[in-house]
């Protein structure tokens, strides 16, 4: 375990209701200059405490415009939901008539007697379910393959994901219209929709993306496209192991909108996907189509232990990594270590 007095967090992408940096805050270079997207790694700061200090973040949770954190106050814990608009007055809810208040109050739905749930993970219009035995099960919208059934049709009911049956699984992850799940011997398996590279698998978008950017700086000559001889995956529907490092497993994930990212067990976090508000934290708004390493936590000698993903913004818990040397990478690394 880890001492709450021990673990920092760091948070990068989306932040136009300054979820991850205050406004007057703004001189981090990874700061655009309309505010609203930081691509470098920022840690965030609590709430004052009554000796002037700052109280220290232990979880954090993320929506698109705002994010909860739990954090340690003497022996309690309290959890402080921050708003980050721009106007800080009193703020009664729904913020507009009928507004995050659903009309029909909440029901509950009985599971069947073995699937005795361990954790539930909410995508776009999904729900993967991870049992205690350490089976997958989804349901809900199918139509980019984010069930992981094979087929693109939607599912009323909790249906297993055949493909991971026999593979324990200790975590799962959902993203707008992708999952993800991480078996117990620290494999990382991806399905759904990969049109951002939010899989790590080849997306043809990227690429056309790339090799326009290409033509117009006038690097790549109008014959030379060879995109269309390489095998592109736009909806992955079933699950795929994917290789995010050689050299170590995977510990944890998390998935924004049409973003992924991972730690290891050697301390690293890896993230691909859209990166077009900074979130994947390589001080760029590039996107992604294979795992790349955040340098910035190995240049600080950091050891990332925890990560949680808003729709457009990632958030990373840390702790000092004694005795790690500093890194200097002259580029950064791909998934094959090169």
């Amino acid at each position: 375990s880890i001492r709450a007095d021990a673990m920092r967090w760091f948070g990068f992408g989306f932040n136009a209701f300054q979820q991850i940096q205050a406004s007057k805050n703004s001189e981090n270079s990874g700061l655009d200059a309309d505010k609203t997207r930081l691509s470098s790694p920022t840690e965030l700061r609590g709430h004052v405490n009554k000796d002037g200090g700052y109280f220290e973040l232990t979880q954090i949770r993320a929506s698109w415009s705002r994010r909860a954190f739990l954090h340690l106050d003497e022996i309690l814990f309290k959890v402080f939901a921050l708003f980050f608009l721009n106007f800080l007055a009193a703020v009664s809810l729904p913020l507009v008539p009928g507004g995050y208040i659903a009309s029909k109050s909440p029901f509950f739905h009985s599971l069947s007697p073995h699937m005795q749930a361990k954790s539930l993970a909410l995508g776009g219009d999904h729900v993967i379910l991870l049992t205690a035995a350490g089976a997958v099960y989804t349901w809900g919208q199918g139509s980019h393959g984010q069930l992981g059934h094979g087929a693109l049709l939607s599912e009323e009911e909790p249906r297993t994901v055949e493909a991971l049956w026999g593979m324990k699984m200790s975590s799962v992850s959902a993203g707008g219209w992708h999952s993800v799940c991480i078996s117990d011997a620290g494999d990382l398996y991806v399905w759904g929709w990969n049109e951002s590279g939010q899989l790590g698998l080849p997306s043809q978008n990227l690429r056309k993306i790339s090799e326009r950017k290409a033509h117009q700086q006038g690097e790549l000559s109008q014959n030379s496209s060879t995109y269309q001889e390489e095998v592109f995956i736009s909806i992955q529907a079933f699950p795929a192991l994917l290789d995010v490092t050689p050299l170590c497993e995977v510990k944890a994930v998390g998935c924004g909108s049409r973003h992924t990212a991972a730690v290891t067990t050697s301390g690293d976090l890896y993230t691909w996907g859209w990166g077009g508000y900074g979130q994947l934290g390589h001080q760029s708004f590039s996107s992604l189509d294979e795992p790349q390493r955040v340098e910035f936590f190995r240049v600080q000698q950091l050891r990332v232990v925890g990560v949680e993903c808003g729709p457009w913004n990632t958030f990373a818990a840390v702790t000092k990594e004694e005795g790690l040397a500093p890194e200097h990478p002259t580029k950064p690394l791909n998934k094959h270590g090169e």
